[in-house]
């Protein structure tokens, strides 16, 4: 990844410029504002990986536009203020904050902060980017479940065993939903050899029907388009 953008949002400004000279020494790339409404600003314009945000501030304050932060957006949050009650510090928490650092403060502390909850989010990002790669090759039509990443079929969230002929072939299927294939259609994607007989495909369809459907004679999910071919039903949601 590329450094990683810090917003500074804080209304003193002596204690905004000693921040940020400090994040960018370290290689951050720092954006800065001075109430809550420019920092919001700079949120919709930029990529934020982390904001340090003041509670008291003229505008709107740090309270505020945390809570509007997390609206649409899930970056760390640490907020810093001149109170230390528990009240407060609760309530920045409730808003949505990840830390709280009290005015004043150690600029190695900030610092040691910022870098704990960067780690963190760093391997957020990357267990969402994992899981979304996992997704892109599970296939859910109705109460089908078909996992090419463990060659798995559920229905009705109960395991279902095929054969890895039929397996393909339900692959192919529900990877199009609704669209309509031929049997030389099926039979060349599946074996990626011309077809010469099709019959194969109407005996795998037939055992995919007993196995995936709750009454085969008049099946849900696999359809025949009598003279055309075979589908797989798009469900309503």
């Amino acid at each position: 990844m590329e450094a990683y953008c810090i917003l500074v949002v804080e209304d003193d400004k002596e204690i905004l410029e000693g921040i940020g000279i400090y994040l960018k020494n370290l290689g951050y790339a720092v954006f800065k504002a001075e109430n809550g409404r420019e920092g919001l600003s700079i949120v919709e314009k930029e990529t934020i990986h982390l904001a340090i945000v003041d509670i008291m501030m003229p505008g709107m304050d740090g309270i505020t536009m945390t809570m509007k932060i997390r609206e649409k957006y899930d970056f760390p949050i640490i907020m810093l203020t001149a109170k230390s009650e528990e009240i407060d510090k609760l309530t920045g928490f409730q808003c949505g904050a990840d830390d709280y650092v009290t005015k004043p403060f150690a600029p190695l502390e900030l610092l040691a902060r910022v870098n704990s909850q960067l780690r963190r989010y760093r391997k957020y990002l990357d267990a969402i980017s994992d899981k979304d790669e996992v997704k892109e090759n599970i296939y859910e039509v109705g109460g089908l479940e078909l996992n090419e990443n463990t060659v798995t079929l559920h229905v009705d969230g109960n395991p279902v065993k095929v054969t890895p002929l039929e397996f393909k072939i339900l692959a192919l299927l529900m990877k199009n939903p609704g669209r309509v294939f031929s049997a030389e259609e099926i039979y060349e994607k599946v074996w990626n050899e011309r077809a010469v007989n099709t019959d194969t495909i109407m005996v795998h369809i037939r055992n995919l029907r007993e196995k995936i459907e709750y009454n085969p004679k008049e099946p849900k999910y696999l359809k025949v388009v009598w003279g055309v071919g075979y589908k797989i039903e798009k469900q309503q949601r």
